[in-house]
């Protein structure tokens, strides 16, 4: 039966301990923690400090918002316990008896290179000014498309970069005095221990985005929070995982007609593995997602191992790798044989035990796709074969491989006609006849693409089917360049060829397909 003090009952439903505030004397050193305003305004008082733990009184323990702003106000854990409203005013009106307090004492003042249309922040008397600017750098980072936030601390200098279509820009230099003020604000939001700063910590950030002059419903926003402590301070960086950005649509990441059909042919058989390779950051997992998509229906099950899971997809069973507690690919893919799946998606192939296991499920009826670290479609051969796969093996289970990269596409709102000479455009790769007509084009900067010439970004691939001379070749243990040189005559276009298409067709630039490709 709940009891008929509220205290109390609020105390047993939450468990959280009670305490009446009315026996107590409160150090002044530890009501100086929390400013008037914050303490009026939360109507919540501070009882103890231990260490980096502070415990206050609260009227309602379920307040999680005032307990964020108290932690990010004090930099410290903050501990609730409940005690009755009238008490909780009456130590306000005895601790705190006017608004002479307000505010936490005052911080440098901002110096910070503000983002276009973001005003400048004023003297830092209270935190919401920093809630705000960490608020605006967020939002200015999701609408100019960032898939990564930078937070960097270095010797006198605090600076934040965007990663934008690949490349990093410069876009705010806070003062050195706001660094400990900003890093503390995003690792309450990331529910990470604000305490510990000697050791990295993975969090994640939920929020919901409204699009500026959308008009539309906010949609949700999740953001990968990685701090490490560095020389000068925390390293913080964040990548943002917007679901409206995500592409499933084969058609549209860059495949040429060819490569796209031999694509979906590979996963559409019913066993057999297809690997996509290339370094971080390439679009390996875009791929993947949208070869998803094209085989979930209501008849197939689907089982993702991922580490992270980067986006929720409906109608999938997506497993969180977790290597701290044994929860590895392999150990993922040894229960996931157990689960009667008929398509297994392996975040990467990372050692010989996941390696063997998801040769095996390729081998007795499931459809494996993984990912792995190889600068070309051949070489991922050869590395299953070093990392201890027999080559029949690899012959028997292995369709298709595809090699990719991603380079920015040009800006369409400024790309206008860049000639270059007959030589260099055949230097770079084209034919003499292709050359004497292929006229690239290039983006001058708008406001559009932010002044750089490019917006967005399309795929290169290489998509190496293995056909019956590649089996042989592999059997006799071809070299990654017999492999290479039989795939070409087999009408395998390389990743030079899949940018030297695009360069023709105008989507994209030759500095970029040198910057992301070999000859």
């Amino acid at each position: 039966m709940e009891s008929d003090d509220p205290t109390l009952a609020l105390s047993a439903r939450h468990g959280v301990p009670s305490i009446d505030l009315g026996r107590f004397d409160l150090d002044p050193a530890v009501i100086r923690l929390i400013p008037t305003g914050a303490a009026r305004k939360h109507r919540i008082v501070p009882v103890h400090r231990h260490g980096s733990t502070l415990t206050v009184a609260m009227a309602d323990p379920r307040n999680v918002q005032a307990i964020d702003d108290l932690a990010f106000a004090t930099g410290c854990r903050v501990t609730p316990v409940v005690a009755q409203a009238t008490a909780i005013d009456d130590a306000l009106a005895r601790y705190y008896p006017d608004s002479s307090m307000d505010g936490v004492p005052a911080r440098a003042a901002s110096r910070e290179k503000p983002l276009p249309g973001m005003a400048a922040a004023p003297a830092l008397r209270d935190p919401s000014p920093v809630v705000r600017m960490v608020d605006d750098l967020l939002a200015s980072a999701i609408e100019r498309g960032a898939s990564d936030i930078h937070i960097e601390p270095y010797d006198g200098e605090f600076r934040v970069r965007f990663r934008i279509d690949g490349v990093l820009h410069p876009v705010m230099a806070p003062s050195a005095g706001l660094r400990d003020a900003i890093t503390a604000r995003l690792k309450v939001m990331a529910k990470l221990d604000i305490a510990e700063k000697r050791l990295p910590q993975d969090g994640r950030i939920r929020l919901q985005h409204a699009a500026v002059g959308s008009g539309g419903p906010p949609r949700p926003i999740d953001l990968r929070v990685s701090s490490l402590p560095t020389l000068f301070g925390e390293t913080l960086v964040l990548r943002i995982l917007d679901r409206t950005q995500l592409q499933l649509d084969l058609t549209q990441l860059g495949f040429g007609a060819e490569a796209l059909a031999r694509f979906k042919a590979a996963i559409r058989k019913p066993w057999g593995m297809v690997l996509a390779t290339g370094p971080t950051g390439s679009g390996k997992t875009s791929t993947l997602y949208s070869a998803i998509a094209q085989l979930n229906r209501p008849e197939v099950n689907i089982m993702t191992a991922e580490d992270p899971v980067e986006f929720n997809l409906n109608g999938v069973n997506q497993l969180l790798v977790r290597e701290n507690i044994g929860l590895t690919f392999a150990a993922a893919l040894r229960a996931f044989l157990r689960q009667d799946p008929n398509v297994i998606l392996v975040g990467e192939i990372r050692d010989v035990d996941t390696a063997q296991i998801a040769v095996k499920a390729a081998l007795t009826g499931h459809l494996v796709l993984s990912t792995l670290h190889t600068n070309d479609a051949p070489g991922a051969i050869h590395r299953l074969v070093d990392m201890g796969i027999e080559p029949f093996l690899v012959a028997a289970s292995v369709h298709l491989v595809c090699a990719q990269r991603l380079v920015r596409r040009v800006c369409d709102g400024c790309a206008g006609p860049s000639p270059v000479s007959r030589a260099a455009l055949t230097e770079l790769g084209f034919g003499p006849d292709e050359a004497a007509t292929v006229v690239p084009r290039a983006g001058s900067g708008c406001d559009a693409c932010g002044g750089t010439g490019y917006r967005g970004r399309v795929g290169l691939y290489e998509v190496m089917e293995l056909t019956d001379p590649l089996r042989d070749l592999i059997l006799e243990g071809g070299s990654p360049r017999a492999l290479r040189a039989a795939a070409t005559r087999g009408g395998m276009a390389t990743l030079r060829e899949s940018g030297l298409r695009k360069i023709a067709a105008g989507v994209t630039t030759i500095d970029e397909v040198r910057r992301e490709t070999m000859a």
